[in-house]
């Protein structure tokens, strides 16, 4: 009686980055990418010595009309989302040049871009100092340190979106291969019952094979910059992941996990990503012969009402080799040095 061969393939676990771009300095320009109106003027009621016309107004982006306050799309109160207080000319949270503060010398953070892009991906405030203006109150001066969005920018650390930074953490990423009689291929999940990736057991003797019962695929927790909710999909395709072809990359296998992120930059478990068996034997053999890779994807929406995609496709936000199926026998190869169960996609 022919017998079945059984293999696990594992996955090139070194943590990989997005887009790559300019991510720090001082980036003095508006966020529209024109530069602030030096003559520009702001009128405010001082009241030592009423109106005041002369000082200069920083970009006025800063008006809700052109940089309105994020929306609210999260559970509960649809009204959630706070507004800003002060005047559109001179809002409390933003620190503008030339608006009215005190003390002389106190210093706070400052940011001229748009609110919806503040302390996403490479994105970050910069300092101001309160000057002096006369012997009752100050004015905030330049904006210093800041990072806006890199121009042009739409997706990844250097344009600022929600989901622009943070990592998918998968812990077991390994699929399963096994050969039946006739050498027919086919892709199955491995389960960790507490020893590492295993192929499942009592399989049958003819395809498919089942994953193994009582046991999901994998673990995983998710950080990003922004609260929403997001559906995250892990597809095995068979192809090269350094020049992927998305038409032509037949897909092995593809799981998601559906979930409610509540607190930006906090690790949190999501639901495991389920067992699975490929239905296409023959991209499970393109697969095992002459590679593969996985694919992490994202679509959703943020508490802010922002659309978490790829103009209305997936975001593709990392890919991960996997090793070749000689590691399985010699891991000590140097091509298997960064070999293992699971995966991290940094974005």
């Amino acid at each position: 009686m022919q017998t079945r061969g059984v293999v696990i393939l594992l996955a090139v676990v070194l943590v990989g980055c997005g887009p790559t771009g300019n991510t720090g300095g001082n980036n003095t320009s508006g966020s529209d990418g024109t530069t602030p109106n030096p003559d520009a003027s702001v009128y405010y009621w001082d009241a030592s010595t009423g109106p005041q016309d002369a000082m200069p107004a920083p970009n006025w982006d800063a008006f809700f009309a052109a940089d309105p306050p994020p929306e609210y799309c999260g559970p509960g109160n649809p009204d959630a989302a706070v507004l800003p207080g002060g005047t559109p000319e001179c809002p409390d949270d933003k620190n503008r040049e030339g608006c009215p503060c005190i003390p002389h010398g106190a210093t706070a953070p400052c940011w001229p871009g748009l609110r919806v892009d503040r302390d996403r991906g490479i994105c970050q405030d910069g300092v101001t100092t309160c000057e002096y203006f006369n012997e009752f109150i100050g004015q905030w001066g330049p904006c210093t340190g800041y990072v806006l969005p890199v121009p042009g920018a739409t997706l990844g650390p250097q344009a600022c979106n929600c989901f622009s930074l943070g990592s998918w953490e998968i812990d077991n990423l390994s699929p399963c291969f096994v050969t039946y009689p006739g050498n027919q291929i086919y892709a199955v999940s491995t389960f960790d019952a507490g020893g590492g990736a295993q192929c499942p057991t009592n399989l049958p003797q003819n395809p498919p094979p089942n994953p193994e019962p009582g046991y999901d695929w994998s673990t995983n927790r998710l950080n990003v910059d922004c609260s929403g909710q997001f559906e995250l999909c892990y597809t095995l395709r068979a192809g090269d992941e350094n020049s992927p072809d998305p038409v032509n990359d037949c897909i092995v296998a593809s799981v998601c996990v559906n979930a409610w992120y509540d607190s930006p930059g906090v690790v949190q478990d999501l639901p495991n990503l389920p067992g699975w068996t490929s239905s296409n034997p023959t991209c499970a053999a393109q697969f095992a012969n002459s590679g593969g890779y996985g694919e992490m994807s994202v679509v959703g929406l943020s508490v802010e009402c922002e659309d978490i995609d790829d103009n209305g496709s997936a975001y593709i936000f990392h890919r991960i080799g996997y090793c070749p199926l000689s590691c399985n026998t010699d891991p000590t190869a140097p091509e298997c040095q960064n070999c293992g169960n699971g995966g991290s996609g940094s974005f």
